[in-house]
């Protein structure tokens, strides 16, 4: 009954939410932890939605302030789910915060390197392994099957308007 009379000061879905739904569709998908051999692990897991996240915030941000706001929300969505996530594992309140702000500091890492990687067409295997697979070096099988899955959703990123990946459609 009060979300009726409330709605314009609740809102629908959070902004931001389409965007990060697509990230973590994306980064679920089985494949990287098979054919790419990511550890099926909490951080195996946060690596692959760390580096799709900054992947997506590299594509969004050339759009300009339009893809910046989008950018702002898809991070807004993120702390959000971290911070979430984080105390349903147990954390809590004194180190919370410690933990959600390396967890979004290692995603803006990956932003910076991909921003350069991305805009150079440069190779991708040497940040590919470092995004994805920690301290735990992968065979090259699993690396070239990475970089491909990578390439692709970059290319599918590149040919998507803003307005698309928004609300959260690629392609």
């Amino acid at each position: 009954m009060f979300r009726a009379l409330f709605a314009a000061l609740t809102g629908g879905s959070k902004r931001g939410q389409d965007l990060f739904d697509l990230a973590l569709a994306e980064a679920g998908r089985p494949e990287w932890f098979i054919g790419g051999e990511v550890p099926d692990t909490v951080n195996g897991r946060f690596a692959v939605l760390a580096t799709i996240i900054a992947l997506i915030t590299v594509r969004i941000e050339r759009e300009g302030p339009e893809g910046e706001q989008a950018s702002v929300a898809l991070a807004e969505r993120l702390v959000e789910t971290l911070d979430a996530e984080i105390r349903e594992m147990g954390v809590g309140d004194p180190t919370l915060g410690k933990q959600v702000r390396k967890l979004v500091g290692a995603v803006g890492g990956r932003v910076e390197r991909w921003r350069t990687i991305a805009g150079s067409g440069g190779p991708w295997t040497e940040e590919v392994k470092r995004s994805l697979y920690l301290d735990e070096p992968p065979g090259p099988d699993a690396v070239d099957y990475s970089t491909n899955e990578l390439r692709s959703f970059w290319n599918r990123l590149s040919e998507s308007d803003l307005g698309r990946l928004v609300e959260g459609r690629i392609g």
